[in-house]
């Protein structure tokens, strides 16, 4: 094992990642996904740039040029299986490499994480969020497993490798900037475009003029 990457990471970036990478595929998903984002991104103004960390194939990405056909996409990706399938996507920025290895370029318009905190170490959520929080310009979009309190759960006949609990709001409490745009559920019973029962947040990074609002409101 690399001694730098925790032992999630190991998992992904190995024959656990490549398994997921060819059972991830087809556009039933990308139909679901272009649902999805097209009502989170509805909430957004002027999205020039997106940047995803555990992009994977790239059907979320897919998806959201679907809904905005002249944004920028970067995508960084851990598994070397999944780049392969990322580089035949046109105009695509590819940073092959863990999230904790990559170093901010630049600020994109948002930022995505889907289907990826729940699989981070808790002990690496701090610097997760950090690195969240200082790769946006503006939006930060959390598409995960929710539940309340922290919680981990057998993932496929492993251990260690899920954990559920409320990130947004963790990300909400540690960085007081960050205010609610708005959140959903998606149904994995959905009649026209199911998903794995997952609850996103949007969150936006408020502006000097809002967070004077905030606090005069607080007094």
């Amino acid at each position: 094992m690399n001694s730098g990457r925790t032992e999630q990471e190991e998992f992904w970036a190995g024959e656990f990642g490549n398994e997921y990478t060819e059972r991830n595929q087809g556009m039933q998903i990308i139909a679901s996904n272009t649902a999805l984002f097209a009502r989170i991104l509805s909430k957004t103004t002027n999205i020039k740039s997106v940047l995803e960390f555990g992009t994977n194939r790239g059907l979320n990405l897919l998806a959201i040029r679907q809904v905005f056909p002249a944004v920028h996409l970067s995508a960084v990706e851990i598994n070397e299986q999944a780049v392969t399938e990322l580089q035949k996507i046109a105009e695509l920025s590819i940073y092959q490499q863990s999230l904790f290895e990559f170093s901010i370029d630049y600020q994109r318009d948002l930022v995505l994480s889907k289907g990826l905190l729940i699989h981070i170490n808790p002990d690496k959520l701090k610097p997760t969020y950090e690195l969240l929080y200082q790769s946006s310009q503006r939006y930060i979009c959390l598409v995960e497993y929710y539940n309340p309190v922290p919680v981990e759960v057998a993932y496929r006949g492993h251990k260690n490798k899920l954990f559920k609990r409320d990130f947004a709001g963790e990300m909400m409490n540690e960085y007081k900037d960050l205010s609610l745009v708005d959140y959903g559920f998606i149904y994995h019973r959905d009649n026209n475009f199911p998903q794995d029962d997952l609850t996103w947040f949007l969150l936006e990074k408020r502006t000097d003029a809002a967070n004077a609002e905030n606090i005069k409101i607080d007094k």
